[in-house]
């Protein structure tokens, strides 16, 4: 069917002279369009027909039609191509034959790039189409980058994330450094160094751990949420990398040593530390050394010390549990049968039991790290205060400062690492008085008491104040 269209225009204007500006302003034209369309006619978008130029192009370019420019190679390979093409794609191009010498030239030397990766890359702009493997995917990345090909490094960064191993993640995240400038790289960069520090006993297993700077290697120790399961794995790393170029590398000992966290070694295993020849030689290390067996009397001691350097505070990964401790009476023990129990494993398991085992306590924890169980009942309701630091290499439930007031069936909350308990009973009544333990001074004080008193209270915190209901 035919399409008939029809177009009535009438032009108004004034017949005497005038100008450009009055001549826009009185003039006025009038359309009116009628369009018949036809229900069987559908307007077509040819959206293969971008992909058929494409191929066209490069039939072209392989019979050498109508190419203007030839590009030498590292080796002298010529490579030829069509300006046009090459300006659209890339804008190291565009630069080059817009305002360059080499814009008049129908021969281009760039030495800075290898013949086979030039060839791929090119072949990318006239195809769409490019085949990255393990062999060739940093050269073409670094290529790339120089022709300003923004995504094929995009799918070449991909393409390592997607390989990265515990074999090569060190040499990825060297290679991404180096290119940290590049969106996709920066990603890159954090991501190797986040699965260095999440693998980290595996990668230090490979040679490229061995090739690490001491810089790189003093960073990567240093972190805080470095996944390691016991300290003295660290240090057995270090030792491994030190003795591995000991003549060059034991200068770097007590820096390295500086961030193996001594601290939160059992004795035992500090005194095997103290033993090893390549340390005896260096007051730092042995100060460390030193400084870690004092911790361990001082937590003895004074169990709730809590020192702020990083070599006392265990590290804090991902991969580190959350579990939920559940506290049972035994019929065989005087002390508390006390479990833990992993709800995204549904695995539990036996903890450390409490001496005296105590019913209708309270509970608290501080820092994610230290649990309190405080007051409660035996025979007689308890003062009694008892501590377990759950990151110890091996833990174990210690006596703190008693309490002021006997309390059961008390609230405990935790407000600026302080542990405040919150009325309950003793062997008279009901309570409404409240006392606060300061953990930095390892002492009890009694603070303004609750209205009413009550017992089996529940204890909360919000914006920094103690709420009980």
């Amino acid at each position: 069917m035919r399409l008939k269209l029809i177009t009535t225009c009438k032009i108004y204007s004034k017949l005497l002279p005038m100008s450009v500006k009055e001549m826009d302003t009185i003039q006025a034209l009038s359309c009116e369009k009628q369009v018949l369309i036809s229900k069987e006619c559908e307007p077509t978008n040819f959206r293969n027909n971008s992909a058929r130029i494409l191929e066209d192009l490069q039939s072209l370019r392989k019979n050498e039609v109508l190419c203007d420019i030839r590009f030498e190679a590292d080796n002298g390979k010529i490579i030829i191509g069509h300006k046009n093409v090459l300006i659209a794609a890339s804008p190291y191009f565009r630069a080059m034959f817009s305002n360059f010498y080499e814009s008049n030239k129908d021969l281009v030397t760039i030495r800075e790039l290898d013949s086979t990766i030039s060839q791929l890359l090119v072949d990318y702009i006239y195809t769409g189409e490019i085949i990255i493997t393990k062999e060739n995917v940093q050269a073409l990345l670094s290529s790339a980058n120089v022709l300003q090909l923004d995504y094929v490094n995009d799918i070449c960064a991909e393409f390592l994330q997607k390989q990265m191993d515990s074999s090569n993640c060190i040499g990825i995240k060297a290679f991404a450094s180096a290119f940290a400038d590049l969106h996709n790289c920066t990603k890159l960069l954090s991501s190797s160094e986040a699965y260095i520090k999440q693998k980290f006993l595996e990668v230090a297993k490979g040679e490229d751990f061995l090739s690490l700077s001491s810089e790189d290697l003093v960073k990567l120790i240093s972190s805080n949420d470095l996944a390691v399961p016991f300290e003295e794995k660290v240090f057995e790393c270090v030792m491994k990398w030190v003795k591995h170029d000991s003549e060059h590398r034991i200068d770097f000992l007590s820096k390295l040593m500086e961030h193996v966290r001594l601290p939160l070694l059992k004795p035992d295993i500090l005194f095997n530390i103290f033993k090893e020849p390549l340390l005896s030689n260096s007051s730092k290390c042995n100060n460390y050394i030193i400084e870690s067996f004092y911790f361990n009397h001082q937590k003895c001691v004074q169990p709730s010390t809590i020192p702020k350097m990083i070599r006392f505070k265990p590290r804090q990964f991902d991969g580190s549990q959350k579990v939920i401790l559940m506290f049972n009476e035994s019929d065989t023990s005087p002390k508390c049968y006390t479990e833990w129990y992993d709800p995204a494993t549904k695995v539990r398991g036996n903890a450390p039991g409490i001496n005296d085992c105590r019913d209708t306590a309270g509970f608290g924890v501080i820092s994610d790290q230290y649990v309190f169980v405080v007051g409660g009942v035996n025979e007689l309701s308890s003062k009694s205060v008892s501590m377990l630091d759950v990151s110890s290499q091996s833990p174990s439930w210690l006596p703190l400062i008693e309490m002021l007031v006997s309390r059961r069936l008390l609230g405990v909350g935790i407000l600026n690492d302080c542990i405040y308990a919150v009325g309950g009973r003793d062997d008279t009544g009901l309570l409404n008085s409240v006392e606060v333990f300061d953990v930095s001074i390892q002492k009890w004080h009694m603070v303004s008491s609750m209205s009413i008193k009550r017992s089996s209270l529940g204890v909360g915190v919000f914006n920094n104040h103690l709420y009980a209901e």
